[in-house]
């Protein structure tokens, strides 16, 4: 006998999904920068190479060390991965 699923959500959606690396000065970034309608305008952005993820917004790159808690990186290489989320977020 099969219980039956409980579905919070099941949506389908278009989404547009960027590829981007670079070096930074000390770290290499692998990124997948996902735009959807679904966040309320952010992105979600996976670090390919960390294994991590955000869903991420122009307030979330004001907040103080959320890149670092998001991605698991130092401060300088939060500091070089929001100076390029500003250009694309």
């Amino acid at each position: 006998m099969t219980e039956e699923r409980f579905f919070l959500y099941d949506d389908k959606e278009e989404s547009e999904t960027r590829f981007v690396g670079f070096m930074g000065k000390n770290n290499r970034f692998d990124l997948a920068i996902v735009k959807t309608n679904r966040h309320f305008g952010k992105k979600l952005v996976l670090n390919i190479q960390g294994n991590r993820f955000a869903i991420i917004g122009h307030d979330d790159l004001e907040e103080e060390g959320y890149l670092e808690y998001a991605f698991g990186i130092s401060e300088e290489d939060a500091d070089e991965l929001r100076q390029f989320l500003y250009e694309i977020i």
